[in-house]
């Protein structure tokens, strides 16, 4: 076993990475819709799969987001939204967002969608701050009235202990306070499951946090086969300049 340590904005990027390289995405690139909801890790995910069609030139994942969770008293600089991003057979259509689109999806076409949390049985939820539902519900409709594909791209910072659907339960009680939580039924693709995708090794979750940059960082132990730990490390290390992330 070999640990490497990856920050959130390294994890983001390796994220984005396997989403990319990811075989269901790579087909509905090329056959049907793929909707990516606003968010700071689906921005690093939306960035590769733009390089992977060679259309990235028109697209920045600042301000690729709808909400964000900041220190207390930080300022968030202001944003001119312009949606979220639809892709249908390799072309991206500008200037829609998932509540104008989502009656045209159908079963083949996927949907990512970030999280807030989830938990060891690989369920995760999203903060609800709208009193509609927000994006989650409106997608909802498709993923689960049309057997449209939901894939959470969601960073190993964000895990839980507790089960995601009690954690909802205590949130969503008439007198609780703050965001509320809704559980989300799709495909968690996390820091371990892309190193699995993109290098085929089994990654460990082995420690986490840090100082001077490394607050919210975990550490993985990694095992595979020579060349599977090689490809593994060139791909980690490719990522060590990742900045942290602005959105």
């Amino acid at each position: 076993m070999k640990q490497y340590l990856i920050t959130p904005s390294m994890g983001k990027r390796l994220i984005g990475k396997a989403c990319a390289g990811h075989p269901q995405i790579q087909e509905v690139l090329s056959s049907g819709t793929l909707v990516i909801i606003a968010g700071t890790t689906n921005g690093y995910a939306a960035e590769e799969i733009f390089k992977s069609i060679g259309q990235s030139e028109s697209f920045s994942r600042v301000g690729f987001r709808r909400g964000l969770v900041t220190p207390p008293g930080s300022k968030v600089p202001e944003i001119d939204f312009t949606g979220d991003i639809v892709i249908r057979r390799g072309e991206w259509i500008q200037g829609k967002t998932i509540f104008e689109i989502v009656d045209d999806l159908d079963t083949g076409d996927i949907v990512l969608k970030g999280a807030n949390v989830f938990d060891s049985r690989g369920q995760a939820a999203v903060h609800i701050g709208g009193s509609k539902g927000g994006t989650i519900l409106t997608a909802l409709t498709a993923i689960i009235g049309r057997r449209v594909q939901l894939i959470v791209p969601v960073g190993l910072e964000k895990r839980a202990f507790e089960d995601v659907n009690v954690i909802a339960q205590r949130c969503n009680a008439r007198d609780a306070d703050g965001p509320r939580l809704m559980p989300m039924p799709g495909e968690i693709l996390t820091e371990i499951e892309a190193l699995k995708l993109l290098a085929g090794v089994e990654a460990h979750l082995i420690s986490a946090g840090g100082v001077y940059g490394a607050e919210g960082a975990v550490r993985l132990g990694i095992n595979g086969s020579q060349a599977q730990m090689e490809t593994a490390g060139v791909l980690i290390e490719s990522l060590a300049n990742e900045p942290p992330c602005r959105a």
